[in-house]
């Protein structure tokens, strides 16, 4: 199936006489440009472009199709135009893919708020800390944690500053103390988060002085489920390394504590993340744009 993302970029680039001038165009990366070409010219078992080191031209088969592909793009673009004239709100239902521990504690709530704002938009939720396969599943957009290695995703930062904390309870520290170096970790009860098997038992620092320091780290409690590793560090049973948004509550409360707050821990930005352009719609930005407002209100 030809996808609308791709015959645009195969537009721009005809247009703009280069596939970087027509990624800057698109605002997308090169790399994702020349993928797109390529699904293109594979699906429809043609070659499109000329290509040298130095010039980009199109081939005799990719004048003829540039007709039809311009044609295709308006009459979406007028059909699209033409199916939300009269729609003065928000509305339709996002299919949304969210990690267990945000996805109840945050993101649900604040769902149920822009909801409240745009009631002509329904939601159904997926929670899992496994990744969504958004090209097989059921899911329109996913927030996930971490940098995106998939180049032909659309990521939406909402959280890009986000990074994990060392978090105990009160009730721990009082039987066990606080650990005062990173090296004294392995001495402490630490609360692992595990995803398709592997256990997450090397946790990442990054000291004031420069550099990195890895610790390998034991305990007695291991979980798939990111929002059980915390609510087992909220009752006293380890210390856990978490997203700062995820124990942000936690923290607020008195619940969590933060250990060795002088050293950085590693990072994991938040994502609103979308297969192509197409899916980025009004009610898209506005959740981006909402989810953005109220982590700078945390």
């Amino acid at each position: 199936m030809l996808r609308t993302d791709d015959l645009e970029v195969f537009v721009f680039t005809a247009d703009h006489g280069s596939l970087s001038a027509a990624a800057r165009a698109l605002d997308i990366s090169p790399a994702l440009a020349s993928a797109a070409l390529r699904r293109l010219e594979e699906a429809l078992a043609l070659r499109l472009f000329a290509r040298t080191t130095r010039s980009l031209r199109l081939t005799d088969e990719g004048e003829r199709y540039l007709a039809h592909a311009r044609e295709a793009l308006r009459l979406l673009k007028e059909g699209h135009s033409s199916a939300t004239r009269h729609q003065e709100t928000l509305g339709g239902t996002l299919k949304i893919a969210m990690p267990s521990d945000a996805g109840r504690n945050l993101f649900l709530e604040w769902l149920d708020r822009f909801q409240t704002l745009h009631p002509r938009v329904a939601f159904q939720i997926s929670i899992s800390d496994r990744l969504a396969d958004m090209y097989r599943q059921p899911v329109d957009i996913a927030l996930r944690y971490g940098k995106q290695d998939d180049s032909s995703l659309i990521a939406m930062p909402v959280a890009p500053d986000n990074r994990r904390v060392l978090v105990a309870s009160s009730a721990y520290i009082a039987r066990h103390g606080k650990p005062e170096t990173l090296e004294e970790l392995k001495k402490h009860n630490c609360l692992r988060f595990m995803v398709d098997e592997a256990t997450h038992d090397r946790w990442t620092f990054y000291p004031a002085q420069g550099g990195s320091s890895t610790i390998a780290v034991e305990g007695n409690r291991s979980a798939d489920d990111a929002d059980l590793v915390r609510r087992w560090a909220v009752a006293g049973q380890g210390i856990a390394y978490k997203s700062r948004l995820d124990v942000t509550a936690d923290l607020q409360a008195g619940r969590l504590q933060v250990l060795l707050p002088d050293i950085a821990g590693e990072e994991v930005p938040l994502y609103l993340l979308c297969m192509h352009r197409m899916q980025v719609t009004p009610t898209v930005i506005a959740l981006r744009d909402f989810l953005r407002a109220e982590v700078e209100r945390m």
